[in-house]
């Protein structure tokens, strides 16, 4: 069959048959390129955007209105936790990381954009005194949770077609930053195409749609397409670490993390940090109708969020972290079922090619973006636990280029945190003195005690290898 008219009978249901409107002045190798995107496209998650059908504001809302603070929360120690529960569990995290039952996944389809960092951020150099990117410091946590456990522990990394390549060649130069090269697994996360208001499909060029990554909810395809879920299944993995690339304070696969996960049944758990203030961007982690949610800060109107509750603080205290740990069978079951977590939708200005051909940038919003967001897994969950974290040990993202959340932010909590960890081992560190731990040295402060002889000084600039 003649590939135009076939492709254009696929096209005619969905009303997108202006998508080959250009067919005419494309040479072979340009019309095998449309056609290869076209034919990659997933119509059954597609075809519901042309018609509008996406999570909106107005329904996130209503929620928001219902929404309180988490009611399957493990709290802190110092906050009212179950000291010896914490115990428990960290005990019960370090034999499923000895059993081999604990595999991690990173995510990491973007750029440092907002950085001004033109490459993948986890190559964006953030240890305060030896420089080292992102991914070095998440393999040497890894490194050392396996010289701790004594056993490997696979690391699944998502990628985004803006940094698949890149990412893969960068572990392949840095000799996989000491971690076995079979451990290591790349996957990629799709993309969506952007959509005008008439429900069109916009091209970016006359061979090219305009797409964008799906969001981190495109986890679920991307494992569905790598197949990796089954390589998984066949190493023994149960429990998986899930952490973005942006905050290298995150205690990969932490042991009593995944210990309380387990020991509570959960099959989706998240760490949540008290947010900074009402107004921070941050999404919140609620109880909506007795399940756990999140929802995004631009979905949660302001008086809402500036609730208090009786205690006099926010009611609505919980914020994301990006910290997660599943069941591989609760994976597996969402992959079965069709991947079916809800499609946001973003009014953005989007450049395409017009229907002269001639390309457009607005300078309003023109067109909607969509992305799924995993966190929408939670309601779906059996059991969704919701652990609180320390904020200044675990959450220091790095987003902005400047001000709050900025690479100088982090630097500095980085440092703080290991300047703690010393002066807990009873060493003297000099105020001028920046000091950085490796975690292939320590991955926490009693590995440090165990390490650091009390009296210990530093004088200068230092990185604890």
């Amino acid at each position: 069959m003649d590939p135009y008219r076939d492709m254009a009978v696929r096209l005619a249901p969905y009303g997108q048959e202006h998508l080959l409107d250009w067919w005419s002045e494309l040479d072979p190798a340009q019309k095998h390129a449309l056609l290869k995107e076209l034919q990659a496209l997933d119509w059954d998650r597609i075809a519901p955007l042309l018609g509008g059908d996406a999570a909106g504001s107005e329904e996130a809302r209503e929620r928001a209105a219902r929404a309180q603070p988490p009611l399957d929360l493990v709290r802190l120690p110092e906050h009212g936790g179950d000291a010896e529960e914490w115990a428990r569990a960290r005990e019960y995290g370090e034999t499923l990381l000895k059993d081999g039952k604990v595999g991690a996944i990173l995510v990491a389809g973007g750029q440092g954009t907002r950085l001004g960092f033109d490459h993948p951020k986890g190559m964006f150099k953030i240890g305060p005194v030896s420089g080292k990117p992102l991914f070095q410091l998440f393999c040497e946590q890894l490194a050392g949770r396996e010289r701790r456990a004594g056993q490997r522990l696979p690391y699944y990394i998502m990628t985004s077609s803006a940094t698949h390549e890149e990412t893969r060649r960068y572990f392949q130069e840095q000799h996989y930053f000491g971690l076995d090269v079979d451990d290591v697994s790349f996957f990629q996360q799709g993309a969506l195409p952007a959509v005008d208001r008439a429900g069109r499909i916009l091209l970016d060029e006359k061979t090219k749609l305009t797409a964008s990554p799906d969001g981190h909810g495109g986890l679920l395809h991307a494992l569905r397409r790598s197949g990796l879920l089954t390589v998984m299944a066949d190493r023994g993995i149960e429990y998986l670490y899930y952490h973005q690339v942006d905050n290298p304070a995150a205690i990969v696969c932490d042991p009593a993390f995944i210990g309380l996960h387990a020991l509570h049944g959960s099959e989706m758990s998240t760490k949540v940090v008290a947010k900074s203030s009402a107004a921070e961007r941050m999404g919140a982690v609620v109880s909506v109708d007795g399940r756990t949610e999140i929802i995004e800060y631009s979905d949660l109107p302001a008086e809402r969020a500036a609730a208090k509750g009786p205690n006099g603080e926010l009611l609505l205290w919980a914020g994301n972290t990006a910290m997660h740990v599943f069941n591989h069978a609760f994976l597996e079951r969402l992959v079965v079922e069709g991947c079916r977590l809800p499609l946001h939708r973003a009014f953005k200005s989007v450049p395409h090619i017009d229907e002269t051909g001639e390309r457009v940038t607005p300078a309003e919003p023109n067109a909607y973006k969509f992305e799924q967001f995993i966190f929408d897994a939670l309601p779906l969950a059996l059991g969704a636990l919701v652990v609180e974290a320390d904020r200044q040990r675990e959450f220091l993202p790095v987003k902005n280029r400047d001000g709050a959340d900025s690479p100088d932010t982090v630097r500095a909590g980085l440092l703080k945190l290991y300047r703690e960890w010393l002066t807990h081992a009873g060493a003297e560190v000099s105020p001028q003195a920046r000091v950085e731990i490796s975690p292939r040295f320590a991955l926490d402060a009693a590995e440090l005690a165990e390490k650091v002889p009390s009296g210990t000084r530093f004088n200068r600039d230092r990185v604890l290898e």
